[in-house]
């Protein structure tokens, strides 16, 4: 999952640190496999505040927001997606600062057809820390807009790694969550993430003429097309990958991960495994794989009969 990138990206947790003009990134002290260094929260205005991702659910990291906060006063909590290490603390921090938070919905929706059904069909989730808890104060459609004093950020619904998924775009800068990082590949586990989203909502992304991205884990991505182009390439590389080693027999996930992921360390070749499972879901919807329902993670795939 390419998590040898960035090596020199070591923030010090609770530090706010400057990135632009109004813009500065405290990094949570959550640091994992899955995380990298930690979950980065962002604070954008210089008055009127808009907190970014406020993180995990810590003591230590809420009274960091606080502090710096001070001297303005926060009035937008925006959340990218449910996932723990990114929303848990909103609550609290809604609570403290008197601020509504922000979000697609709660962690169930944006789900494609597909995964609901999938879902309901009794597919497991891979344990990615799912914020079931969460609720939203106010719930942003696509192109739906929050403003503050000297800022204004418009939501973009960018499904993919989670169906509530969304971006924030401040001109030509995007916040952009767990969907595009530099430092890895994304995680797409179904039922809540959903490789046909993520391809889709990526290309979209793609489209449109960014300078910087400030991605929820690592630093900044100051050539957003470029690695939009990678990741990409890496699915479509990933999907031949996995063709061809079906070509060798029916297999499972697991054992297509033992296949293909040969270079993947210990720790990650669960989410290595989760990520082939989207694609096979994927591959499945058109027609390029055979399997018998329903999908899990124990389905033995195989190449369709001619």
């Amino acid at each position: 999952m390419q998590s040898d990138l960035q090596p020199d990206f070591d923030p010090v947790p609770g530090d706010a640190e400057p990135l632009a003009p109004g813009v500065r990134r405290i990094l949570a002290p959550n640091p994992s496999p899955m995380t990298f260094r930690g979950t980065n929260t962002y604070l954008l205005g210089w008055r009127e505040l808009a907190v970014i991702d406020p993180g995990p659910d810590d003591p230590a990291h809420l009274r960091a927001i606080l502090r710096a906060a001070e001297g303005g006063r926060i009035t937008a909590i925006l959340i990218s997606h449910a996932h723990l290490d990114h929303s848990a603390l909103a609550r609290p921090l809604a609570e403290r600062a008197g601020a509504p938070v922000y979000a697609f919905s709660d962690a169930l929706g944006g789900r494609s057809a597909r995964m609901q059904n999938l879902a309901a069909s009794g597919l497991a989730r891979g344990g990615e820390g799912v914020d079931l808890a969460f609720r939203p104060d106010i719930a942003l459609g696509d192109n739906d807009s929050v403003t503050g004093d000297g800022w204004c950020l418009t939501a973009l619904h960018t499904p993919g790694h989670f169906g509530n998924h969304l971006c924030f775009a401040w001109g030509d800068t995007l916040f952009c969550g767990d969907l595009v990082m530099g430092w890895a590949s994304s995680l797409v586990s179904p039922p809540d993430g959903d490789l046909t989203d993520f391809m889709a909502s990526c290309r979209r992304l793609r489209a449109a003429p960014w300078s910087v991205f400030y991605p929820g884990h690592g630093a900044p991505i100051g050539r957003p097309a470029e690695r939009l182009d990678w990741l990409i390439a890496h699915r479509l590389s990933r999907e031949a990958a996995l063709l061809d080693a079906l070509s060798q027999g029916a297999a499972t996930c697991t054992e297509l991960a033992a296949r293909v992921y040969t270079d993947t360390p210990p720790a990650l070749i669960h989410a290595a495994t989760r990520n082939i499972l989207a694609h096979m879901i994927d591959l499945h919807g058109r027609n390029m794989v055979s399997a018998e329902l329903p999908l899990s993670a124990e389905t033995r795939f195989r190449l369709p009969r001619n």
